[in-house]
């Protein structure tokens, strides 16, 4: 960062990467009222730049245009200019990234936008490189242009931000409208899976070409597929592209977690940034597939990318941090790669053939500069063979090599890393611990579940029940979106089921309260992305796309159908029903980008059923009703245990769970009941029992 200038107004805010552009010569404004009044007031156009701190291009951009005097000054002279951090102000760079898309096709950041002063848009792009480069218009030229069109044609840009704005709102309108008496039948589910299946590739996993994105949603509603109908297809897609990503560049092999997406379509060039999102979403699925399989390789990846955000990404306080950068000391992916040379000097003479036969490392290189990118290119069963060697000897020599490397490379100048903590992106990194502590028998992960879970409800809850969007060394930015509060709730669930502890529950049915309260559309159905208290923007967007993340309508249906399954209040299932029906052209046209909405539409035709195991917490039979409960993977299925030895807790759950009346420890025994509606199955205090009960249940409500 640049701190020759004078610091300009993002001094004061609290996101790393507003504060990368503090020392701009740029007069920036946060996004806010007080820019806004500047723009009416002297009616000037507003310059939009939206990006990340983790993102290799704002930073590229940063230097070449935001640091460069001319340019600031022609910024300065002829517009307001606002810096907006991508993943503080979602509902921001979500509708103006819509009317990039609608005006280029295409949309990417640094986002560049140009807005009238009541926020119209008219013109904007993607990244600019400073003058004129290979026919891309240089940032200079672009500025020049949009400042003349502005002061000599201002009724031109005027009608162009209005035909904008109304293609915005049909656009965020969810066009053509679901209607309220839609059938929500399970044959969607059966022509989504031959959509997404024709887009598969075949070769490396994964979908479509390069660049190459993970798609985590989609890869859980097919495992769902699979438990439903047992379709082999769905299950070995799913196989594959795990086992091609976890041997790719875009996993870490050394330290765990994955990168952004890759570069490439065989998973090898990755994008060298890493997202809390993406590892949240990805360890899901790898220990799901693991729940599906039993193979220990996806139980590898789950513990390896968990370990890596408790070690990396973890605030003392609890809370999760929001990504580490693509770039460090030396330019983008530098921490990241090898020549043959290190790695012969430090691994050793023994171990180097191995190690470099392992992870692919050829003299020339797959990367820049003769460097390489670590992967899995040959198995330690196939070094073995190829060296005559004894496999565990190989493994031995694998592990030891990974170890020093590891070592190493913690003394190399590490990724800054982006330390606020997001409440969506931390409800689902929440939702994953608790998942992977109780199927993992990982009581870790249980304790950072319950520490983050306590950090959110702690520090970025408001005063008024409601929640802040992120947070940061103590200050709070953005008031919370629906994805922060679907997100939250979504984890709070999941550590009640892995942890049984009454107050997750009752955290989760306070916040649906609020979130239905806040962003509910009465009217037409569904959920707004955003509080209508928030700065006036010319569009009230609904999210429907869950790409890359669940979008929050997504989440906040399949939130309202657990609860409903648990609390028994048939209006929330009514209202998850409603945003279904509004969605299901959505998901008809688009499955690949609707797959967590696929994965609740799944969960509503199931039909659900309920666990309920009545026992002391303590209690050795308990513990064996639980595990029986929690291990398999019965993605439809909501489960409560009543503790009678507990009073109190006992007391709170009834009122919440009106399924639990009449439910009894039989014979003084840890008990369990499958019910599905409001009919329940025979107690059992068998575990095998009670695992064929929830197994059995589920393949037949599915089918």
């Amino acid at each position: 960062m640049n701190t020759d200038h004078t610091p300009n107004r993002l001094l004061h805010e609290t996101s790393p990467y507003l504060l990368q552009h503090a020392h701009n010569p740029v007069d920036w404004y946060p996004w806010g009222e007080e820019a806004f009044e500047r723009a009416r007031r002297e009616n000037k156009p507003i310059f939009l730049s939206i990006g990340y701190s983790a993102c290799h291009w704002c930073h590229v951009m940063e230097r070449e245009s935001f640091e460069d005097d001319e340019i600031a000054r022609a910024l300065n002279e002829h517009f307001v200019s606002i810096k907006v951090d991508r993943e503080e102000r979602p509902e921001v760079d979500a509708l103006y990234m819509n009317a990039v898309q609608l005006m280029s096709g295409s949309g990417g950041w640094p986002l560049s936008v140009f807005l009238t002063p009541d926020l119209k848009p008219f013109f904007g792009g993607t990244y600019f490189p400073p003058y004129d480069r290979q026919g891309s218009p240089g940032f200079v030229r672009v500025l020049e242009e949009v400042a003349a069109v502005y002061r000599e044609g201002r009724d031109n840009v005027a009608k162009t931000a209005d035909e904008l704005t109304a293609a915005l709102r049909r656009f965020c309108d969810i066009e053509p409208r679901g209607r309220a008496d839609a059938e929500l039948s399970r044959l969607l589910l059966a022509a989504a899976f031959r959509s997404i299946a024709a887009s598969f590739d075949g070769d490396h996993g994964g979908f479509g070409g390069a660049p190459k994105f993970p798609q985590p949603t989609t890869l859980a509603f097919l495992l769902r597929y699979h438990a439903a109908t047992s379709e082999p297809h769905a299950l070995s897609m799913v196989e594959m592209t795990l086992e091609h990503m976890a041997r790719g560049g875009i996993y870490d092999q050394l330290g765990g977690g994955f990168h952004r997406y890759s570069t490439d379509a065989r998973w090898l060039i990755p994008h060298f940034e890493k997202m809390l999102n993406d590892n949240a979403l990805l360890a899901g699925v790898y220990l799901n597939a693991y729940r599906v399989t039993a193979k220990p390789f996806y139980e590898r990846i789950v513990r390896e990318t968990l370990d890596y955000v408790l070690r990396e990404m973890t605030d003392a306080q609890g809370g999760f941090y929001t990504a580490q950068d693509a770039d460090s000391a030396g330019g983008e992916g530098v921490y990241f790669v090898w020549t043959a040379e290190e790695i012969q000097a430090v691994v050793g003479a023994k171990n180097a053939d191995v190690v470099m036969r392992h992870f692919g490392i050829e003299s020339v290189g797959n990367f820049e500069g003769a460097k390489s990118i670590l992967w899995v290119a040959t198995t330690a069963e196939e070094v073995a063979k190829q060296l005559q060697r004894d496999v565990a000897e190989v493994e031995a020599a694998i592990a030891e090599g990974r170890a020093a490397l590891l070592e190493l490379r913690r003394e190399r100048p590490a990724p800054a890393a982006d330390d606020k903590v997001l409440a969506a992106w931390n409800g689902l990194m929440i939702s994953t611990m608790a998942r992977a502590g109780a199927v993992l028998g990982e009581t870790r992960y249980l304790e950072a579940g319950r520490r983050a879970a306590d950090f959110a409800l702690t520090h970025i809850r408001r005063a008024d029940g409601g929640l802040w969007r992120s947070w940061r060394q103590g200050e709070c930015r953005a008031s919370g979106c629906l994805t922060d509060y679907a997100a939250l709730v979504g984890g709070l669930l999941d550590l009640h089921e892995a942890t049984f502890e009454p107050h997750w529950l009752e955290g989760a049915v306070a916040l649906t309260e609020g979130m239905i309260a806040r962003f509910a559309d009465e009217r037409d159905g569904g959920f707004f992305f955003s509080e209508d208290k928030q700065p006036p923007m010319p569009v009230r967007t609904k999210d429907s796309f869950d790409n890359p993340d669940p979008s929050g309508n997504s989440m906040a249906v399949l939130d309202l159908l657990r609860l409903a399954e648990l609390t028994e209040r048939d209006p929330w299932r009514e209202k998850a029903l409603a945003t279904l029906r509004l969605f299901l052209p959505t998901m008809a046209k688009a499955p690949m980008a609707t797959g967590h909405m696929l994965s609740a539409l799944d969960f509503c035709t199931a039909p659900p059923r309920m666990a309920v195991i009545v026992g002391a917490a303590g209690d050795a039979a308990t513990r064996a009703l639980i595990e029986a409960a929690q291990r398999p993977y019965a993605p439809n299925c909501v489960r409560v245990l009543a503790d009678p030895t507990d009073a109190a807790a006992f007391e709170r759950l009834q009122r919440l769970v009106p399924a639990l009346e009449g439910k009894k420890a039989v014979a003084g025994q840890p008990t369990a009941y499958v019910c599905q509606g409001r009919t329940c199955g025979p107690p059992t205090r068998d575990p095998s029992e009670l695992r064929r009960q929830i197994l059995s249940t589920e393949a037949k409500g599915q089918r």
